[in-house]
């Protein structure tokens, strides 16, 4: 281990197995390490023995189930967007020919006590019944205007500056009703609470086109693709790129300690009585526990289920987002549900989640809303985690901390931290311009 390192990343989790990957390719040479003997981090994926174990204390569980080792549970359970920035990733580091995708049956949002499809483009929003007739042909003219709408092309503009526009005042021109932005902003934007409305409306429309583009792609019923055999896959696919490109992977090291020189700046890392060198030190929150803050809480339940989401048309995997509003909360909800489709459970079985950004110390009342909408369940296992931010200034220290994953079931924030992370560990801005029908997701 004495030898010197460009990164030593700390942790398995996905966003390090992505910086790995990402830094390896670049030509740094990286030393990748990780207190637990098994890939992943917080976002592990586990079997019923390994569920029972973490959260009952004990690894037997119902027969009725079936075999352990056909469960995939997700410990961050989240999509992917099948144009976004992840997918871009997959395609730029050729992370692709190492996963299988299936696309994702399902997206959903929660209006006034029902589940409904979200309409993602005029045809759809002249169908749904989340809208009256008059409310229907507002929205439709609303969603041409987005549809239509390209940088480049100032005459799609229709005189507006989206750089200076807020999102308010661009949805007041149309005239849509406060549950049809509601739905828009947070279920097609994806944003998670109201604070978007006061921002440039440039943002809210490009995620807008970006759902609308993803959904066009698969031809699926929902804009999100999802690995076979769950998420679990993706550190390991991310760390075997490390590993093509000369990268060094140390499971199972306890107590990865980082040396800091008098400057206080990052020079290694020891474990078991060695140190290897380093330039920069990469890591999850928990491995520099002083060089961050709290900021929150996720709040969640995990379910077994032996039956899809009830009201979302027998979807073998769905995504429903209930907005803050709809709640009468200051976030959004999200339910996430996948199944034996994506070989995460033996056949017969569901695996549904239930997540939100914690307001209270009762995650069971908390989430009460969205187990509402699940339906007789088999299992429900109940989870709280502390979210952080690095709190740290890399340049005095070279230290490179991501933030801890948030309770949205989408991988667009997590993209965004990863991106922003290797801009500053390299000074390059990370060229994401792919060919995207590189990738592939089955319908079937």
């Amino acid at each position: 281990m004495d030898e010197e390192y460009d990164v030593i990343v700390l942790g398995t989790g996905l966003k390090e197995c992505i910086l790995s990957g990402l830094l390896s390719v670049n030509g740094l040479k990286v030393l990748h390490m990780d207190r637990n003997d098994y890939y992943g981090g917080e976002s592990s994926s586990l079997n019923l023995n390994q569920l029972w174990k973490r959260f009952r204390g004990n690894d037997t569980f119902p027969e009725s189930l079936g075999s352990s080792k056909e469960y995939n549970v997700d410990m961050i359970p989240k999509f992917i967007i099948a144009n976004g920035g992840l997918v871009r990733v997959l395609i730029h580091t050729d992370v692709t020919k190492y996963l299988n995708f299936k696309a994702v049956d399902g997206s959903f949002v929660y209006n006034k006590g029902k589940i409904y499809k979200v309409p993602a483009n005029d045809v759809e929003a002249l169908k749904s019944p989340l809208m009256g007739l008059f409310e229907k042909r507002r929205a439709r003219k609303f969603f041409i205007y987005v549809q239509d709408y390209e940088d480049d092309d100032p005459k799609s503009h229709e005189g507006l500056d989206l750089t200076k526009v807020t999102a308010r005042e661009l949805i007041s021109r149309y005239g849509l009703e406060d549950d049809t932005i509601d739905f828009i902003g947070h279920a097609l934007a994806l944003h998670f609470d109201d604070s978007y409305l006061d921002q440039p409306a440039l943002d809210f429309v490009k995620k807008m086109k970006l759902y609308a583009e993803s959904l066009a792609r698969f031809q699926g019923g929902s804009p999100y693709i999802y690995p076979l055999y769950g998420l679990g896959e993706l550190p390991q696919a991310f760390a075997r790129l490390s590993a093509v490109y000369g990268g060094t992977y140390m499971l199972n090291k306890p107590d990865c300690k980082v040396e800091f020189d008098g400057d206080g700046k990052a020079i290694g890392v020891t474990s078991e009585g060695e140190t290897a060198k380093c330039k920069k030190v990469v890591c999850d929150p928990s491995y520099l526990p002083d060089k961050v803050k709290k900021v929150g809480r996720v709040a969640r339940a995990i379910c077994i289920m032996s039956h899809p989401i009830p009201d979302t048309s027998e979807s073998h995997s769905a995504q429903v987002i209930l907005p803050q509003k709809q709640l009468g909360r200051k976030s959004d909800m999200y339910l996430f549900c996948c199944s034996y489709a994506h070989n995460v459970a033996p056949k017969g079985k569901y695996i549904a989640f239930v997540s939100t950004e914690a307001e209270t110390d009762n995650p069971e009342v908390e989430l009460k809303p969205g187990i509402d909408l699940l339906g007789p369940i088999d299992e429900i296992f109940y989870d709280t985690y502390d979210r952080y931010l690095p709190s740290n200034d890399h340049e005095a220290d070279n230290c490179f901390i991501s933030t801890s994953y948030d309770a949205t079931t989408h991988f667009q924030s997590t993209v965004d931290d990863v991106i922003e992370l290797y801009s500053k560990i390299t000074g390059k801005a990370l060229d994401l311009s792919v060919d995207l029908s590189a990738a592939s997701a089955t319908a079937e």
